[in-house]
């Protein structure tokens, strides 16, 4: 397990979710944040590792790190 250098400012969790349940929590909480906001989104759903990116592209956000749990991720967030 690595240990991740990022504070989150808010953290979402959404263990236990299926998708698109974890994909839309993330959304809701960066509809809401500030420019340079952290969030964390933790995720047991294994669509979250390809549907969270590809949706920060496509929004502009930056995914800065993904922490594997071994039963979760916490994927780090950066609201632009």
């Amino acid at each position: 397990m690595s240990e991740t250098e990022f504070n989150p400012d808010v953290t979402v969790d959404s263990r236990g979710a299926t998708c698109p349940g974890p994909l839309m929590d993330l959304i809701g909480k960066v509809k809401e944040a500030d420019p340079g906001t952290v969030i964390e989104l933790q995720t047991s759903d294994d669509g979250s590792k390809s549907d969270v990116p590809e949706w920060l592209d496509e929004a502009g956000h930056d995914l800065l790190e993904v922490v594997d749990h071994g039963d979760y991720w916490s994927m780090f967030v950066e609201v632009n």
